[in-house]
């Protein structure tokens, strides 16, 4: 019995940092993207050959949709362990992640942190649902977004020489920003953190749903991008305007982007459940997984501190695709650093203790 009580807690408490893992590399891939965008080496025809432009083009729309997944397996492992509880604590932390977003918003306007609000604010009310019913609303919510691109105009608001969103500070165009055409607009990425939901409610400790979760992602992705290749010329060749419809690109985010983020979190996800319970990564993860507990400390520095330095060096433009790699490395290193120092003497990230003061 007793020896069955400590298998069980170090089960657990390898899941645990399999998801601190995952969360970890999803912010270096955020990290990557975001530095691209900042430091104006996004690549196109002229640099969209070679491994280096491939694999930051691979992180596009992947590595934050597998942010909102963990944030929805997350929102579900702590349903488990009392509902209420759980949906007290999210509005809470809701409003407190909204204030904060839209402040950052101020000096980014790709932030993502005030769309999570609403991700936790509907996401906490839909908690109660069955699977297949999520399975559903997620089902549900790609399908509107298709119908809202048929009535609404995606460009509205948006300069796609600067990214910015011209009347984000009115209501209107708040709305339209959050619902439709932001960078991660409610509908259709809620879909993301119920599907995080959904992996909650699986045994993750279970070696055969680990494997079914790196591989079934390994083939939902594979699949979305292959549909995507075969589809945009059968649909161009139709009317040039519908090819949009059947892109893995993150803007606009349609079903395929979707069924490729959600394969990407899967594939990361399992791998990083899997290496967790590995010996040989023993020695690595007490340097990497404080990290993967301050994210949310870390997403705000890597705006404030690093694109701030960006900027101090004059970097903000202009850039090839190896400088922004290496500049987000640098970063991620450096914040893998503070947050092993910082975890020597707290428990807790500086963000994450001020959101816990204020929202439980």
């Amino acid at each position: 019995m007793a020896d069955a009580v400590v298998l069980h807690k170090a089960q657990a408490r390898a899941r645990f940092e399999g998801l601190d893992l995952a969360r970890f590399l999803a912010f270096v891939g955020m990290v990557i993207v975001n530095f691209k965008i900042v430091m104006g080496a996004e690549g196109g025809a002229e640099v969209g050959d070679g491994l280096l432009a491939g694999m930051t083009m691979l992180f596009e729309g992947r590595a934050a949709a597998t942010f909102v997944v963990l944030a929805g397996l997350g929102l579900g492992l702590a349903a488990s362990r009392g509902l209420e509880r759980t949906i007290s604590v999210t509005i809470r932390r809701a409003l407190f992640l909204l204030i904060v977003g839209l402040l950052n918003s101020l000096i980014f306007e790709a932030d993502i942190l005030h769309y999570y609000a609403f991700y936790f604010l509907f996401g906490v009310l839909l908690l109660p649902l069955r699977t297949w019913t999520l399975v559903w609303v997620i089902v549900a919510l790609n399908i509107a977004f298709i119908g809202m691109n048929f009535v609404l105009d995606y460009d509205t608001g948006r300069d796609w020489v600067d990214y910015s969103y011209a009347d984000f500070w009115t209501p209107a165009g708040f709305v339209r920003n959050l619902f439709f055409n932001g960078w991660h607009p409610v509908i259709p990425w809620l879909g993301f953190l119920l599907f995080g939901v959904i992996l909650s409610r699986l045994d993750l400790g279970e070696r055969r749903v680990r494997n079914a979760l790196s591989l079934g992602g390994l083939t939902a992705f594979l699949l979305a991008e292959v549909l995507a290749a075969r589809l945009q010329p059968l649909l161009g060749a139709i009317d040039p305007e519908l090819a949009y419809l059947v892109t893995t690109a993150p803007v606009p985010p349609m079903p395929l982007y979707m069924l490729a983020g959600m394969g990407m979190a899967s594939l990361i996800i399992g791998l990083c459940l899997a290496l967790a319970e590995r010996p040989a990564m023993a020695p690595l993860m007490p340097a990497v997984l404080p990290a993967g507990r301050q994210t949310l400390t870390l997403y705000i520095a890597h705006i404030v501190v690093g694109m701030g330095a960006l900027e101090t060096l004059g970097m903000l433009g202009g850039q090839t695709p190896g400088a922004a790699v290496l500049a987000a490395l640098i970063f991620c290193v450096v914040s893998a650093v503070f947050a092993f120092v910082w975890s020597r003497a707290f428990k807790r990230g500086p963000v994450e203790t001020l959101m816990r003061w204020v929202a439980g």
